[in-house]
C-alpha cells in the first residue's frame, strides 16, 4: 500500500456513474414493483452503500476507509431504456475516495441485474466512469464531456 502519513487530512468527494440497459418492459417491471426478487431499486441502492464500505477488501492495496457519507442515487431514463446510477462517497483523510463510489455504482448495477435476470438476460451494464473528485494533493477533477 501506498504510504498516505505524510499527507493533510481533507474534505473528499468522488462521485462515479453507470448505467443498466434493458427491455422497457423489464423497465416497467422493476418501476411498478413487481419483480420476484422485490424492490430492485431499494435493494440496489443499499447493496451500492454497503459495498462502498467493503471497498478495501475487495480491491487489492486499497485503504480501508471511514466513510462519512455514502449515497446512491437511481433513476429510470425510458430513453436509455433502463437505470442511471450514480454514487458519491465522502470522507475527512488522507487518501481519496474514487475506488469506493465507482465501487458503489458497479455493485449497485450488478444487483439490479441479478434482480432481473430472469426476465431480461441481455440487460446491459455500462458507463461506469469517474465523474468528479475533490479534495487531496491533485486537487479537483470533473470528466469532460456527457458519455451517455
Amino acid at each position: 500500500m501506498v504510504d498516505v502519513g505524510d499527507k493533510a487530512e481533507t474534505v473528499r468527494v468522488a462521485v462515479a456513474e453507470g448505467f443498466v440497459r434493458m427491455r422497457p418492459e423489464t423497465l416497467a417491471l422493476i418501476l411498478e414493483g413487481n419483480a420476484k426478487k422485490g424492490d430492485v431499486i431499494g435493494t440496489a441502492r443499499l447493496a451500492g452503500i454497503m459495498a462502498a464500505k467493503q471497498t478495501a477488501s475487495l480491491i487489492p492495496l486499497c485503504h480501508p476507509l471511514m466513510l462519512t457519507k455514502v449515497s446512491v442515487d437511481i433513476v429510470p431514463d425510458e430513453t436509455l431504456p433502463g437505470l442511471r446510477l450514480e454514487a458519491m462517497a465522502k470522507l475527512t483523510g488522507r487518501t481519496g475516495v474514487e475506488m469506493e463510489a465507482l465501487t458503489a455504482v458497479s455493485v449497485a448495477c450488478l444487483t439490479i441485474y441479478d434482480m432481473a435476470k430472469a426476465v431480461d438476460r441481455e440487460m446491459e451494464i455500462g458507463g461506469i466512469r469517474l465523474v468528479s473528485k475533490s479534495g487531496g494533493r491533485s486537487g479537483d477533477y470533473r470528466a469532460q464531456g456527457d458519455r451517455r
